[in-house]
C-alpha cells in the first residue's frame, strides 16, 4: 500500500515539475527550465518534451532541447516517439542531425533513419565513413517485420583460441561500444557462429583456460529474414537478454536485445487488440495524433462487413415470419439468444487466440480443444438454459413450451458459440490468416446468424408451427 502511495506521489511530483517547465518556457526562462528537466533522466526528459511539445509546439521544444548537455541530448533524442523525433530533426541543423545520428547505437541509429526524409538520411551518409555507409545501407535494405531490422552489428565477438584473461581484456577495451557484455559471440574464421560464452562463466573461470572449454556450442539463435513476431517468441520462450542474428551460411551478421523485442511485443499485441476490435490500422500513429478520416478508413471495412451480415441475418428472420407471426412473443427472446451465443464465442475465441499467441496451444491441439468446449458448452448451456427456462415461464408468464423452445435454443445455440469460437482461430491460423482477425466481429456475426435460425427452426417445431 505504502509503495503505492509513494507512486502516486512521484507522479503528482512529475506532473506538477511538467507544469513548472512549461509556465518556465511560456516566460522564456530558458534556463531555468533547462535546469528543472535536467533533475530527470534521460526517459522522463523525453516525456517532459513530449508534453512541451504537445503543449507549446516545436519551436520551444527545440529551443529546450538544444538547452540538454550534448550526450544527454542524445539519449533523450532515442527514447522519443518517431513522430517527435521527426518534428525535432526538420527544426534543427544538419549538423546537429549529424551529430545526434553518430552518436546513437546503431539499432536506434538505423530505426531513426529509416523515419527520415530521403534528402536528409543522404547528407547524413554523405558524412559518414565509408564502411559504416555500407553497414548502414545494408540494414536499412532489410524489411521492416524481419530480424535484420530490428539487430544492431554492436556486440563482443571472441576468438575460440584466447584465454579468458585475454578474452576480459578485450571485453574492456570494446565493452563501451557494445550493445551488451553479459553475453559474448564466438567466430570461426569467416566470421562463422561458433557458440557463445557468459560473462558469467568468464568471470569464474581461471585466466588461462582457453574459450574453446567455456563456450556453449548448443545454442539458439534466428536468421535474418525471421518474422519478428518469430523473434519475440523465442524471446519469451528462453527468457534471452539477447540472441544471435546470423545469415544462411550461418555468419554472424547482428545481434538482437530485448529491449528491441520490447517495442515488438507492445507493437504486435497492439495490432491484435485493434484486429480483436475490427480495427484495421497498419500504422504507428497514436489515437490523438491521428485524423477523423484515417480512423474512419480503419474502422470502416468491418462495419460494412458486420453491416453485411446483419442484414442477412434479418433475411433469414424474414423468412421466418410466418413463425413469428403465430406466436409474437417468440420476438422478444432473439436478442436474448443472439447476445449469450455472440458473447460464448468471443469468451472461447478470446482464451484460443491468447493460447496461441503464447504457444499453449497449437494446431495439433484442433481435437483437444473441440472436446473440452464440447463439454464446457454442454455444462453452461445446460446451466443457462434451466435460469431462462424459470424466467420465461414463472417471470414472463410464458408457457412451458415456450419455455422449452428457449431453452433448447440456449444449449444449442451456446454449443455452436463455443465451438466455432474455439476452432475459427485455429482454422484461420491453418490457412495462413492472423486469428485475430477471428476474434468477435467474426465470431458474433457468425453466432448471430445461426441463433436466429436455431431459435425458429426449434419454434416451428416444439410449437408446431408451419414454416
Amino acid at each position: 500500500m505504502s509503495e503505492t502511495m509513494d507512486m502516486d506521489t512521484k507522479m503528482q511530483q512529475f506532473d506538477e515539475d511538467v507544469e513548472k517547465i512549461i509556465s518556465l518556457l511560456e516566460e522564456k526562462a530558458y534556463f531555468k527550465a533547462r535546469d528543472e528537466i535536467l533533475k530527470y533522466n534521460e526517459v522522463d526528459i523525453g516525456e517532459v518534451l513530449e508534453e512541451v511539445l504537445e503543449e507549446l509546439g516545436v519551436e520551444k521544444t527545440i529551443i529546450l532541447f538544444r538547452m540538454l548537455p550534448k550526450d544527454v541530448a542524445v539519449e533523450v533524442f532515442s527514447y522519443l516517439p518517431t513522430d517527435d523525433q521527426l518534428e525535432i530533426v526538420q527544426g534543427i541543423t544538419d549538423r546537429e542531425i549529424s551529430y545526434i545520428i553518430q552518436e546513437l547505437d546503431f539499432d536506434d541509429k538505423i530505426d531513426v533513419l529509416e523515419e527520415l526524409p530521403a534528402n536528409i538520411v543522404d547528407k547524413i551518409l554523405e558524412k559518414t565513413p565509408k564502411e559504416e555507409r555500407k553497414l548502414i545501407n545494408t540494414f536499412l535494405n532489410y524489411p521492416d517485420t524481419c530480424a535484420g531490422s530490428l539487430m544492431t552489428p554492436d556486440y563482443i565477438s571472441l576468438q575460440e583460441t584466447m584465454t579468458v584473461a585475454e578474452a576480459m581484456a578485450h571485453i574492456k577495451r570494446e565493452g563501451m561500444d557494445s550493445e551488451t557484455v553479459y553475453t559474448c559471440y564466438v567466430k570461426k574464421r569467416g566470421r562463422k557462429l561458433e557458440g557463445i560464452v557468459s560473462l558469467r562463466a568468464l568471470v569464474i573461470a581461471d585466466d588461462d583456460t582457453l574459450i574453446s572449454e567455456l563456450m556453449n556450442t548448443d545454442y539458439v539463435y534466428v536468421s535474418v529474414y525471421d518474422d519478428q513476431e518469430e523473434v519475440a517468441e523465442t524471446f519469451k520462450k528462453y527468457g534471452f537478454l539477447a540472441i544471435p542474428v546470423v545469415d544462411k551460411e550461418h555468419r554472424l551478421v547482428g545481434i538482437i536485445t530485448v529491449d528491441d523485442i520490447l517495442d515488438v511485443i507492445e507493437e504486435e499485441t497492439t495490432e491484435d487488440m485493434e484486429r480483436m476490435a475490427g480495427v484495421m490500422d497498419d500504422s504507428d500513429t497514436e489515437y490523438l495524433d491521428m485524423g477523423v478520416f484515417r480512423h474512419v478508413r480503419n474502422r470502416l471495412p468491418w462495419l460494412i462487413f458486420l453491416t453485411v451480415s446483419l442484414m442477412i441475418t434479418g433475411t433469414i428472420i424474414t423468412k421466418f415470419e410466418a413463425v413469428l407471426a403465430q406466436v409474437i412473443v417468440l420476438v422478444s427472446y432473439l436478442p436474448l439468444l443472439m447476445g449469450t451465443g455472440g458473447n460464448a464465442g468471443s469468451q472461447a475465441g478470446t482464451l484460443i487466440i491468447r493460447g496461441m499467441a503464447v504457444d499453449d496451444i497449437d494446431l495439433k491441439d484442433a481435437f483437444k480443444v473441440f472436446w473440452k468446449e464440447l463439454r464446457v458448452s454442454i455444462i453452461l448451456g445446460v446451466i443457462l438454459s434451466a435460469f431462462n427456462m424459470a424466467k420465461v415461464v414463472f417471470i414472463d408468464g410464458q408457457s412451458v413450451m415456450i419455455g422449452l423452445t428457449v431453452a433448447a435454443s440456449m444449449i444449442l445455440i451456446i454449443m455452436f458459440a463455443k465451438l466455432v469460437g474455439g476452432l475459427l482461430p485455429m482454422a484461420a491460423k491453418k490457412i495462413g490468416i492472423d486469428p485475430a482477425l477471428m476474434a468477435t466481429p467474426m465470431i458474433s456475426s457468425l453466432t448471430d446468424m445461426v441463433s436466429a435460425v436455431t431459435f425458429l427452426v426449434i419454434a416451428s417445431l416444439l410449437l408446431g408451427i408451419s414454416l
